[in-house]
């Protein structure tokens, strides 16, 4: 069986870190999905996709994505099944973010304030980055 989900959307607001009783980082975010295709003389239409993401995934989108960002994510759909304040049984479908990627250019963003930058260096600069001589345009085969 296959249970496999890829989108990519936007954030409707900024995603909030918690944690469970034991100690585990869970965020809940919602992605608006334009969908691909629209009839004839009818604008697109949007879907609002309820997403989770769990332990350090957690920590990463909470970290460095916020409202309005354009997310990419792979992960699988799963339902829940739970009683509301009147007693009703209720049923939610949400998608379980297992890998998210940044899906548009960098933005001049930092992570939020409190939290460091990456605990380690890359190396080099824009400064360390030289014009190509231009070659006289014959391949080398």
């Amino acid at each position: 069986m296959l249970n496999k989900v890829v989108l990519m959307g936007r954030l409707t607001a900024d995603p909030e870190l918690r944690r469970t009783q034991s100690n585990t980082a869970v965020t809940s975010f919602t992605l608006a999905v334009n969908r691909t295709y629209s009839r004839a003389g009818e604008q697109s239409q949007t879907d609002f996709i309820d997403c989770v993401a769990w332990a350090s995934t957690a920590e990463f989108v909470t970290k460095w994505f916020r409202k309005g960002m354009q997310i990419a994510l792979c992960g699988r759909i799963q339902t829940r099944t739970w009683e509301d304040k009147q007693g009703q049984k209720r049923k939610s479908v949400e998608v379980i973010a297992e890998e998210v990627h940044f899906a548009e250019p960098k933005r001049d963003s930092q992570p939020r304030a409190e939290e460091s930058q990456l605990p380690f260096d890359f190396g080099g600069g824009a400064d360390e980055f030289s014009d190509m001589e231009e070659d006289d345009g014959e391949l080398p085969f």
